[in-house]
C-alpha cells in the first residue's frame, strides 16, 4: 500500500479524451474540456470576430484576464498592443493619468508629456480590470471616450483620436451597482455590447486533473526542466 501511495499519478490519462483540448493553441491558458470551458471558447471566438467592446464577468480567480488576452489574440488586433489597467489598484487621479496621460505642466510633478493607456493601446486592445471600482469621475471620462473614440490628456485642450477596443472585467454585479447608483447605466450598456462569463472551478470539476497537469508542466519549466509530478499519497 505504501509503495502504491508513492506512485506518480498520470493526470492526463484520467481524462484522455480531453487532454488534446487542454492545449488548444488558439486559447493559451484556457485549460480544460468541460462543457462550460467549451462554451467559453466559443464565446471567445465569437467575441474575437467582432470589434465591439466586451464585458467579462466572473468570480475572482476564474481567468478573466486570460479570457481578455485570448479574445485579443484571436482577433484581427492580435499583432497590436494589449494593455492592462487595474482600476481597483489606483486612486482617482492616478487612474485618470494612467488612462489618458498628461502634457508637460499639467501638474507640479509633470516634467514632460506622458502617453496614457489609451494611446499606448492605439490599434490594439485595452483591458480594464475591476471596472466596478472606477470612481464616478473616471466613469464619466470613460463614457465620453467610448462614445466619441477621442481622449483629452490631462492639462491639454486638444482631443486625440484613438482606435482602441476596450475589454472590461468585473467580479461584482454591475447591474446591481447601477440600481444602487454606484455605476453609470449608460457606461454599463456601452461596455456590455458583448458579455462573456468565466465559470468558477466548482462548475468544471472534471477539468481539475488537466489543470493540475498544466501547472505541473509550468513548474517544471520554471524549475529548469526538472520533471514535477503528484503522488497518490495526500501527505
Amino acid at each position: 500500500l505504501r509503495n502504491r501511495l508513492r506512485e506518480r499519478v498520470d493526470l492526463e490519462s484520467l481524462l484522455p479524451g480531453q487532454a488534446v483540448l487542454s492545449t488548444d493553441s488558439r486559447f493559451p491558458g484556457i485549460v480544460g474540456g468541460s462543457p462550460v470551458i467549451l462554451e467559453l471558447r466559443q464565446r471567445i471566438q465569437k467575441a474575437a470576430q467582432s470589434n465591439a467592446d466586451v464585458l467579462i464577468v466572473g468570480e475572482t480567480g476564474t481567468g478573466k484576464e486570460l479570457t481578455a488576452e485570448a479574445i485579443h489574440q484571436a482577433s484581427p488586433r492580435a499583432g497590436m498592443p494589449f494593455i492592462t489597467i487595474n482600476c481597483g489598484a489606483l486612486d482617482e487621479n492616478l487612474l485618470l493619468d494612467e488612462l489618458f496621460g498628461h502634457v508637460k505642466g499639467a501638474f507640479s510633478e509633470a516634467k514632460g508629456d506622458r502617453k496614457g493607456a489609451f494611446l499606448a493601446a492605439h490599434g490594439g486592445t485595452l483591458f480594464l480590470d475591476e471596472i466596478g471600482n472606477a470612481s464616478p469621475k473616471v466613469q464619466q471620462a470613460l463614457l465620453r471616450t467610448l462614445s466619441v473614440r477621442r481622449i483629452t490628456p490631462l492639462g491639454s485642450d486638444q482631443d486625440i483620436n484613438v482606435d482602441v477596443r476596450v475589454l472590461a472585467a468585473t467580479n461584482v454585479d454591475l447591474q446591481e451597482c447601477v440600481h444602487r447608483g454606484e455605476f453609470r447605466e449608460d457606461l454599463y450598456y456601452r461596455l456590455r455590447v458583448i458579455t462573456v462569463e468565466t465559470p468558477p472551478l466548482r462548475d468544471r470539476k472534471t477539468d481539475i486533473p488537466l489543470l493540475a497537469a498544466f501547472f505541473l508542466r509550468q513548474a517544471a519549466v520554471m524549475g529548469g526542466g526538472t520533471e514535477v509530478g503528484l503522488s497518490r499519497d495526500r501527505k
